[in-house]
């Protein structure tokens, strides 16, 4: 029987309705938060062995405490496994990521006269340690690798760690070893789910702790991560893929319901809409997709289907362009492909959004893999208030002050009054006239 894509009009839904369009997998994680708890413990109080056990449980892979971290012969024999023109994309990919993530470095440090004789400034140093988290359940995905790798070696990040499933022969697929390398990264861990977030927030016997995690994952990890945020620095909510794909009445909707399909494949727990003003792109887009279907593997066939057939997918028919803005503002989603004639002409209007694509020749895939700018993006709405993951997220500032004598004395005073406003004694005396005498009689 045919998948039904689901049609929705906006004007025609209730307030109710509507909101429910903006949630997503995610956001409802209690069930996942009390499961979650009790693998955080046993990876807490067991550490290596609840990995190699949990290993197996959920991943069915073949691991053990001999085999938690890769070794040198898995590199060399993934080297030869990968072939030319992978090998190839590979490195054309990690160029493109360090291209655009060099051009995002912040000047080391810098100092400006913000008043006479008043200097301030910032220097920027790398954080300590970051976990890279790089998903495997539904596929293997070298590409965020390199998304989240990249940008911490080019912060200057000193301590950089992957942590991946294995597959059920209990080694790390062949591509994103090669990206490991490829990118400078070498140590690289077996373990997935929860208990690789606690493994790297509490440190085992193999794997260390880190300071922050980075990357996608499952709600699982979505999970751990927030029960973990006092622990480790979660970075980037970032969960289950999403997109929208806006195209307005001049948009093919053939071509717009084909990139569509793009992150609709990723798992049946993400959430794919294509929203227009265009009763005419809906209906091309709906007699398209079918037929995308058929040349899709059966895995991500079924995928998109169920997303596109179901409560967080499909496509949505807006009233005017105004109202199709409007509802992506309020989604806020992972993912924005613009498909129109004049894709900038919108750009000023959009605010909420992870990245934003524009015209027929940005497709989804092009972000995912090559582009450029980083494709690990907030989720879950988080776009209203997050960016995506960049070289700031590798780095922190400290902020720098130097006073002059000449300036000294105006600065003072206005400081020793709001001290004493507030009831600050010491604050007070330290810029009072004590201090003049002390360095007098020095």
């Amino acid at each position: 029987m045919d998948q039904e894509i689901r049609l929705l009009r906006l004007k025609a839904l209730s307030r109710e309705v509507r909101q429910k369009l903006l949630q997503r997998t995610e956001s409802d994680l209690d069930e996942y938060l009390l499961k979650t708890e009790s693998i955080i413990e046993a990876v807490r109080l067991e550490g290596d062995e609840a990995l190699v056990r949990f290993g197996r449980d959920f991943d069915k892979a073949d691991v053990s405490l001999a085999t938690l971290k890769v070794s040198d012969d898995e590199f060399i024999q993934a080297e030869k496994g990968v072939d030319q023109e992978l090998a190839e994309a590979i490195r054309y990919a990690t160029e493109s990521i360090r291209i655009f993530h060099q051009s995002q470095m912040p000047e080391a440090m810098r100092l400006e006269e913000v008043r006479p004789g008043v200097f301030c400034g910032e220097k920027y140093c790398p954080i300590p340690s970051v976990a890279c988290y790089v998903p495997r359940g539904k596929g293997s995905f070298p590409s965020v690798l390199m998304m989240t790798a990249v940008p911490a070696v080019v912060a200057g990040v000193k301590n950089i760690c992957v942590l991946t499933p294995p597959g059920p022969d209990g080694r790390v697929d062949d591509a994103t070893l090669y990206a490991a390398k490829a990118v400078g990264v070498t140590d690289v861990y077996k373990c997935g789910g929860a208990q690789a977030v606690a493994a790297v927030a509490y440190g085992t016997k193999t794997v260390p702790k880190f300071d922050k995690i980075v990357g996608p994952g499952s709600p699982w990890v979505v999970a751990a991560k927030r029960l973990l945020a006092d622990i480790i620095d979660p970075g980037t909510p970032a969960g289950p893929s999403e997109s929208i794909v806006f195209a307005d009445s001049s948009a093919n909707g053939a071509l717009a319901a084909l990139d569509l399909i793009i992150e609709s494949e990723h798992g049946p727990d993400s959430s794919a809409y294509l929203v227009t003003d265009s009763e005419d792109v809906a209906r091309a887009a709906m007699e398209a997709i079918p037929g995308y279907w058929d040349l899709l593997g059966e895995t991500r066939r079924s995928f998109s289907q169920t997303v596109l057939s179901g409560v967080r997918g499909g496509i949505i028919v807006c009233e005017s362009t105004q109202d199709c803005i409007n509802f992506i503002n309020d989604y806020a989603p992972e993912h924005l492909m613009v498909h129109s004639s004049e894709p900038f002409a919108y750009l000023g209007s959009i605010t909420n959004a992870g990245e934003i694509l524009l015209g027929e020749n940005t497709p989804i895939s092009l972000g995912n893999y090559v582009l450029g700018p980083n494709a690990v993006l907030p989720t879950s709405g988080a776009a209203r208030l997050h960016s995506p993951l960049g070289v700031l997220d590798y780095l922190k500032a400290i902020g720098i002050g130097h006073v002059s004598s000449s300036a000294y004395k105006t600065l003072a005073k206005h400081t020793h009054k709001l001290a004493v406003y507030e009831g600050f004694d010491g604050h007070a005396l330290a810029v009072s006239e004590l201090r003049d005498e002390i360095r007098n009689k020095g």
